[in-house]
């Protein structure tokens, strides 16, 4: 899973490819039971950047951009299946990670990041995505939710196609940062590699101008293992992510076959690298619980058509992968 470090109000927090004001525990997460419930939004806070500021950051990162990666929708059959080893995506899984930040001043703070693999798709440059519905907790605050969107390709690359944050502060709703292929001069790029080897140059993980999203992603290492508190792991690949914002810092993924990220690590001067997570909790989520994240990922959907005019407005509404395979 996609996490990119982030800065709500000052506090330092690691976001992740992330709902929409509502605590865990209707959902079943025990272990977030009592963390506050989130306001409801202000009417006043703004979704998405004036026109002409996303304009002028679209136009300058565009002229500026690395090499991107070769994106090709007739290069996608079963697109939502995404059973690649390093990183499957099987509906209904949830992924539950604790780990902390450290802040410039030294305070350690809590995090906990929830992702939950939805049965909902969405269309995106032509090909059928499916939908993560992701939340990030710090000290106990939900500071960001997102709807992330992947797709894998015939050669096993998983494909980030774009993803709509909502940011909060002291729950309420402030901003929405959204990308998505297509739009805005945003390009989807490699999550995972299908055949990911050491040695090998760096790739985009996507490509989002307007909102400085930058990241790309190299193979660091192979072969490695680690221990968490989701279980003990051999053979694990490590990849390492950057961003134009932060040349000098690198937040290290490693994953493990068959299960995907298990911890989140950090090296470089880079203030916002200073997280670390580890992967505690694969849950396989039962027809109640199932039902309750799809209500909340489509409730969040619909606040993103209102918050984010320019971009998630202009997609094809999200449906259930039952319905697009025509079940």
């Amino acid at each position: 899973m996609k996490f990119e470090s982030a800065r709500v109000a000052g506090i330092p927090l690691v976001r992740i490819c992330l709902a929409f004001g509502l605590t865990l525990a209707p959902l079943g997460l025990t272990g977030c039971a009592g963390e506050p419930e989130v306001a409801e939004p202000v009417a006043a806070a703004a979704a998405e950047p004036a026109p002409e500021q996303s304009k002028a950051s679209s136009s300058a990162s565009t002229s500026s951009a690395p090499a991107l990666e070769n994106f090709d929708s007739a290069n996608y059959d079963k697109s939502t299946q995404i059973d690649n080893p390093w990183m499957p995506l099987k509906p209904g899984t949830r992924y539950t990670y604790n780990g902390n930040t450290v802040e410039d001043d030294g305070t350690v703070v809590p995090h906990r990041i929830v992702i939950n693999v939805t049965d909902l798709t969405k269309v995106i440059g032509g090909v059928r995505s499916l939908i993560t519905w992701d939340l990030d907790y710090s000290d106990g605050e939900l500071v960001e939710a997102e709807l992330a969107f992947f797709a894998q390709d015939k050669s096993g690359n998983v494909w980030r196609m774009g993803e709509y944050p909502e940011e909060y502060e002291e729950g309420k709703f402030i901003a929405a940062p959204a990308w998505i292929h297509g739009f805005e001069d945003a390009r989807a790029g490699i999550m995972m590699q299908g055949n990911p080897q050491p040695n090998t140059p760096s790739y985009s993980q996507g490509w989002g101008p307007a909102v400085s999203w930058t990241d790309r992603g190299k193979v660091d290492k192979v072969g490695q293992k680690t221990i968490v508190a989701a279980g003990k792991y051999d053979e694990v690949l490590v990849v390492a992510e950057t961003s134009a914002s932060e040349p000098d810092a690198e937040q290290l993924k490693y994953y493990a076959r068959g299960v995907g990220n298990v911890r989140v690590g950090w090296r470089g001067a880079g203030e916002k690298t200073k997280e670390t997570l580890e992967l505690s909790k694969v849950e396989t989520l039962d027809a109640k619980a199932m039902a309750e994240v799809r209500a909340e990922a489509l409730k969040m959907e619909k606040n993103a058509y209102q918050r984010s005019k320019k971009v998630y407005a202009q997609t094809p509404k999200a449906e259930a992968l039952s319905a697009a395979n025509g079940q």
